[in-house]
């Protein structure tokens, strides 16, 4: 039942886009922005192969990047695929740092792209903004220094790759694949080609998440014992809606829109947005929605970026789960995530939120504040500048800041990979509703072919295909 029509061209403009390959006595975009990095200020002298590139004393002071003002061939250039309220939230605090211009959105979505453009249009000032509907033709411009991947789930991982093996370093939201497999492919695919990769979880970049995190590092609340990360109640839906008369390729692409998820017929509720909830289209079972975040922090908490857990043990409240330290981690499920949530919770300090329990007191922080208790008595803490935990702005500035340094960033894809596979081995003891001993050397569920079974899911290639 394939639906294996190849996307249509949708701007012939991108061959006009794409410029010459560099030659050995010619810089490279990427060679450029890193060279910024370290350059001298008010010296815009390039070294290539013996050559110096001199900018004349009569271009305009701005352009030059004088009077405050970025210089418009040292900002990234960043492209987007993938554009709906997420993606929106994210460009806007990114086109806020003056070294970085959007010059091209890709979206299967029509009204998508051009809303895309709208925005990008009035922050810049210009519209120099191409729109595609095919990313791929996007990705063959090679002025494009980056991209934020801002899809659904199921096409996180692909376009990911897709952008790394373009040259493109990647900014892409979580979850930020739809099985174990996915994201070790992705791991696998940055390590390859070199590219930096920030993953969406911004609460890193958070200054009372950090604050929390190196209370527990620095056993500021005594030895670590239990962290806990609250998530959705978990669930599993797969019913189809009725099919709708699937529209014209250049107004929604279909097939390209399912990208690598299993064919079902056309709904507009799917692409407005409903697609969440679906087994075919996200990751585990929901709980990767704030477990990419939560499980995330505790990870961190816990120093332990470079393993996962080693049992998960589920329950009708939650998920208990056990290092090889002995550190507990506890995924709380939320009945109401964005209501009430105590009485497991201080509900004012805000969404996502995580505590650490040590043997001396405990921490819990959220979107919206800091609480520390020592002895159960709540403790004054130190003045922190607060920040909200959807801001991205942060998150972005060390993503930009490494693509230009070649560092690696704050949740660079082993840090994914590890929180990530960690989030999907919980998921799926409560999918098979029994315990899971995890092999985190292996990567692979201990004497469980069944769990193992669940590590990657059949993809669909059709949307490959081009006419």
């Amino acid at each position: 039942m394939s639906k294996c029509n190849g996307p249509q061209a949708e701007n012939d403009q991108a061959a006009a886009d794409v410029q010459p390959t560099t030659t050995g006595h010619e810089l490279t975009r990427r060679e450029a922005l890193a060279g910024m990095a370290v350059a001298a200020p008010g010296m815009k002298i390039a070294m290539a192969s013996g050559m110096a590139a001199v900018f004349p004393t009569i271009v305009p002071s701005r352009v030059l990047g004088r009077e405050g003002a970025v210089a418009p061939s040292d900002k990234i250039n960043l492209g987007v695929i993938g554009i709906g309220p997420r993606c929106t939230y994210v460009l806007t605090s990114m086109l806020g740092l003056p070294d970085v211009r959007c010059v091209a959105i890709a979206d299967v979505q029509k009204s998508r792209r051009e809303a895309g453009k709208s925005l990008v249009d009035k922050l810049s000032g210009n519209s120099d903004c191409v729109l595609y509907r095919d990313m791929r033709e996007m990705l063959a411009r090679k002025d494009i220094d980056a991209v934020i991947v801002a899809t659904g789930d199921r096409w996180h991982t692909p376009a990911s790759i897709l952008a790394a093996e373009a040259g493109k370093d990647v900014y892409c939201e979580k979850p930020c694949g739809l099985s174990i497999k996915n994201v070790q492919d992705l791991a696998a695919t940055m390590k390859k080609t070199d590219r930096i990769f920030q993953a969406g979880t911004q609460r890193r970049s958070v200054p009372q998440f950090q604050t929390a995190v190196e209370m527990a590092q620095a056993g500021k609340i005594g030895k670590l014992q239990t962290l806990y990360a609250s998530v959705y109640q978990p669930e599993l839906g797969n019913a189809w809606l009725p099919g709708e008369p699937t529209p014209p390729a250049d107004i929604c692409d279909w097939n390209l829109w399912l990208g690598p998820a299993p064919w079902r017929p056309y709904h507009s509720s799917y692409v407005a947005g409903k697609w969440r909830g679906q087994y075919d289209f996200e990751s585990g079972a929901r709980l990767l929605d704030w477990g990419a975040h939560t499980v995330d922090l505790c990870q961190w908490a816990n120093s332990a970026d470079g393993t996962t857990p080693v049992e998960f043990v589920p329950g009708p409240t939650g998920i208990t789960c056990r290092y090889a330290n002995g550190v507990k981690l506890v995924l709380d499920f939320l009945k109401t995530p964005f209501g009430d949530r105590s009485p497991n919770w201080n509900t004012k300090l805000g969404l996502c939120p995580v505590r650490f329990v040590g043997s001396d007191g405990s921490v819990e922080v959220g979107d919206d504040g800091i609480e520390v208790k020592m002895g159960g008595v709540v403790s004054p803490t130190e003045k922190i500048k607060k920040t909200r935990g959807i801001d991205a702005q942060l998150h972005a500035r060390n993503f930009f800041d490494c693509v230009r340094s070649r560092k690696p960033t704050i949740t660079n894809a082993q840090v994914m990979l590890n929180s990530h596979i960690a989030s999907f081995a919980a998921s799926f003891s409560w999918i098979l509703g029994r315990k899971l001993v995890f092999d985190p050397a292996k990567n692979e569920f201990v004497g469980d072919p069944e769990a193992n079974s669940l590590r990657s899911r059949p993809e669909r290639d059709c949307w490959k295909t081009t006419e």
